[in-house]
Order: C-alpha cells, then sequence, then structure tokens
C-alpha cells in the first residue's frame, strides 16, 4: 500500500499550480482505500507465485483515480459540503473547478490504461463508470414517485455501489492474467461485497451509534431503503399511505421521522434486511471458500467480515 501511495500521488501530478493544490488537498484527505487492496489482496491470492505485477499496480491506480472522479463529481450533484469530515473540492473551490477536476481524474484513470495497453483494465472500469451512471439515473427516476420495488432496489445498489468493488476484484484477477471464468468469479465475489455493503449503509439509518452520518438521514433526503420498501410492501394501505406521506411531505419532521423509523422496526423491516445482509455475506463467503487457504484469502475473508460489522 506504501508503494501504491507513491505510486498513485505521481499518477495526480499535474504542470497546473491549481490542479496540484487540489490533487494534494485530495490526496492527503482519502478514505479507508478499500478499493486498492481488494485489487492487491485478489490479485495475489490468484497469482502462482502470491506477487503483483507493475500492471496491477497501475489497475488499483486506476480504480482510485476513477472512484475519487466520482466522489468529486456526486459531491456537485448532490451540493455536498463535506465529504468524509473535510470540505468538498467544490466547497472550497465552487462547482465549475470541480467538475473540471472530476473530468481530469477521469481522464487521467483512462489514459493510464490506454498509455500502458491495459484494454482489459480498461474495458472493467469503463464498464463500471457506465453503471453506475445508469444506477444514479434510476434512482433519481423511482425517487420521484417513491415507487421502487425490491427488485428495482437490488438493480440500483448493484449499479451505483457494488459495481466499483466488483471492478477492483475483476482488476485484481484480470492483473494477473486470470482465465476469463476466474476474472468474472472475481467480479461476482465484488458485487456481493457491494451489495452487503450497500445493505449494511441503509441499516446505519435506523440505529443510535454514532456512525457519522445522523440517524433519519436517508428517509429525510426521500431516499428509498430496504428497510422502507420492505415495510411499505408488507404494510395494510392505510399504514402504507401514511408512510409515503411521512416520507414525502414530513421528511424534516423530527417526531415524524423517529416514528416512521420505529413503525420500520416494530414491523420487521430491520430484521428482513438484516437477514438480506447475511444472505448475500455467505454467497460472497461461498467464493471464498473455493480457494485454497492463503494469507491473501484470510484477508479478504477479514474485509468481508469488515462489510457487515463496521459501525461507520
Amino acid at each position: 500500500m506504501d508503494l501504491f501511495e507513491d505510486k498513485f500521488r505521481s499518477a495526480m501530478t499535474t504542470k497546473v499550480a491549481l490542479l496540484n493544490r487540489v490533487m494534494h488537498y485530495l490526496v492527503n484527505r482519502k478514505g479507508k482505500q478499500m478499493r486498492p487492496m481488494f485489487v492487491f489482496l485478489t490479485a495475489k491470492m490468484l497469482s502462482e507465485t502470491n506477487t503483483v505485477t507493475e500492471k496491477t499496480f497501475r489497475g488499483a491506480a486506476v480504480i482510485e483515480l476513477i472512484h475519487t472522479a466520482t466522489l468529486v463529481h456526486d459531491d456537485v450533484v448532490d451540493d455536498s459540503n463535506r465529504r468524509r469530515g473535510f470540505f468538498s473540492i467544490n466547497a472550497l473551490w465552487k462547482n465549475k473547478i470541480a467538475v473540471l477536476v472530476g473530468d481530469f481524474l477521469l481522464s487521467k484513470g483512462l489514459l493510464l490504461a490506454i498509455d500502458n495497453g491495459d484494454f482489459d483494465s480498461l474495458k472493467i472500469i469503463s464498464v463500471a463508470v457506465r453503471e453506475m451512471s445508469e444506477g444514479e439515473l434510476l434512482q433519481i427516476e423511482k425517487a420521484r414517485k417513491l415507487d421502487i420495488t425490491e427488485a428495482i432496489y437490488f438493480e440500483i445498489i448493484r449499479q451505483k455501489t457494488a459495481t466499483l468493488i466488483a471492478s477492483c476484484t475483476a482488476m485484481g484477477a484480470s492483473t494477473v492474467d486470470a482465465a476469463e471464468a476466474m476474472v468474472k468469479k472475481m467480479h461476482r465475489f465484488g458485487e456481493l461485497v457491494g451489495i452487503a455493503f450497500q445493505i449494511k449503509d441503509d441499516l446505519f439509518d435506523y440505529t443510535d451509534a454514532k456512525i457519522g452520518k445522523p440517524t433519519g438521514i436517508d428517509i429525510k433526503e426521500q431516499k428509498m431503503t430496504l428497510p422502507l420498501i420492505y415495510t411499505l410492501n408488507n404494510c395494510n394501505t392505510k399504514d402504507k399511505k401514511w408512510l409515503i406521506n411521512s416520507v414525502k411531505n414530513h421528511n424534516t419532521n423530527k417526531k415524524r421521522v423517529k416514528e416512521v423509523i420505529q413503525f420500520v422496526k416494530d414491523n420487521g423491516g430491520i430484521d428482513y434486511t438484516i437477514s438480506k445482509m447475511e444472505k448475500y455475506y455467505q454467497e460472497a463467503l461461498d467464493i471464498l471458500k473455493t480457494f485454497p487457504e492463503s494469507p491473501y484469502r484470510n484477508a479478504l475473508e477479514l474485509m468481508l467480515s469488515y462489510v457487515i460489522h463496521r459501525n461507520k
């Protein structure tokens, strides 16, 4: 990871002073860096010599560049002033610069793959970017009517969240020349991890723990999460009308939001959501268990466990 940090920093340098200042700010406020870890651990698990190549480092850098670009653009779209407890790029430098910085990072990621002939890596990340965009737009389209079915919900989170983690594990496999079937298998593993990760995020809206976001924030933002979708689909017409009315018209009323949270809890929304998360966790674990035990498989198991047991 230290070696990756050096390579990633050098990939973000430019001749434009303003851009360098923004890049420096971004690099020094990085998150957990789960995505490059997924790339390296998958590559090491599948490599016959348990080593990674320069292509693996490039693959991890491409993922991180594209991921950072999407975060910068997301903050503009959401009009968000904070990211991981710090000011967002658009808060410090305004929307125009933030959009251009996101474009720069996107092009840097694509060129890093093209310049080195990593066309398999380029395809993996390009598919992820397309799906993330489609997932966001599908969510916007459905959120207006609050008519998201469980099937549509899973399609949205598969595209919005899971596809990028899937691209990490597929990228790790691809960079050590794993067979196409193995790349697909690891893509599925990453997809399952990503879906479980998002379901865990949904559950945070209904907990009292200090998790970095206030309880009920998804309800305030009219986001259709799995506990709410399940409850809407399994209550009577009168309660359903009350729930929809609460989310649509009373989402800033703290008392009403608390009542919605309690109603979801009382009607099995949380228990159902936890059971779904555990199902995806188990399916992902079953894929890992098909590989021989190694420090890298064990580390991936730990990361999978972290996804569903984390508290933020």
